[in-house]
């Protein structure tokens, strides 16, 4: 049975500031868990069903029912297991290969998304600036399934950061050259920018190539791709 300081250990770190407190996360869901099992994350604790089968011999497991696995998941319908993970220190800065930035993303779900989509295309690091969503927010956790178990995610100042760097930087921006004409480094830095006001204009003045995806509609009302489907875009153009 969950006891009262449990739920609220569970409900406090849905905020940043008490996942920060805690050091812990969660995440939900067989798939996501079972990802997060299988990696290095270490978990605190984890609580399911007694129709879950526990394949990884979980220690720290407590069976509860599906009425308190529903009042402590955020779920509509709540899938077998709900995971605390403890959130590990931050690595160093890797300063070789390509390096995805982001500068002021905002939004959990294309947080979630860009995660997973550096994951399929082989990125092992995202540099975030300080104010760009918490990676160990629980919609970014979901969004990412699992692909957050594979990534290391770092929040930093970037102008610190890129000015000490020495590799060439691209940044995505409406005005910039046509990335399907552009001879494109795997040893590089790719910035994409906040979902509203794309990249700030200090990190701009940074960028030595300023890179597009032009838009084929003939009407041409579309204002702006979403960030995370241009990132997929730009991932696949330096992967090819």
């Amino acid at each position: 049975m969950l006891s009262k300081q449990q739920i609220k250990l569970i409900n406090g770190i849905k905020k940043k500031k008490l996942r920060i407190d805690h050091k812990l996360f969660i995440a939900e869901g067989v798939k996501v868990v079972e990802e997060f099992l299988q990696s290095e994350f270490k978990p605190f604790k984890v609580f399911c069903t007694d129709d879950y089968s526990n394949p990884f011999s979980i220690r720290n497991l407590q069976i509860v029912s599906e009425k308190e696995l529903k009042s402590i998941s955020d779920f509509s319908n709540p899938n077998q297991i709900l995971g605390l993970f403890e959130i590990p220190s931050e690595p160093e800065i890797i300063t070789s290969g390509l390096t995805l930035v982001l500068d002021e993303i905002n939004d959990p779900g294309n947080l979630g998304t860009i995660i997973r989509l550096s994951d399929w295309f082989g990125i092992d690091q995202i540099i975030c600036s300080k104010n760009t969503v918490d990676c160990y927010n629980q919609k970014v956790v979901q969004a990412s399934m699992g692909s957050l178990s594979r990534i290391s995610i770092i929040y930093t100042n970037l102008i610190p950061f890129l000015k000490k760097d020495k590799r060439k930087i691209y940044g995505a921006l409406l005005q910039g050259k046509n990335v399907y004409q552009c001879e494109l480094d795997k040893n590089s830095i790719l910035i994409m920018g906040n979902e509203a006001n794309g990249i700030s204009t200090k990190v701009l003045n940074l960028i030595s190539n300023q890179i597009s995806i032009p838009q084929f509609g003939k009407i041409k009302k579309t204002e702006s791709l979403n960030v995370a489907t241009a990132t997929a875009i730009l991932l696949s153009e330096f992967n090819r």
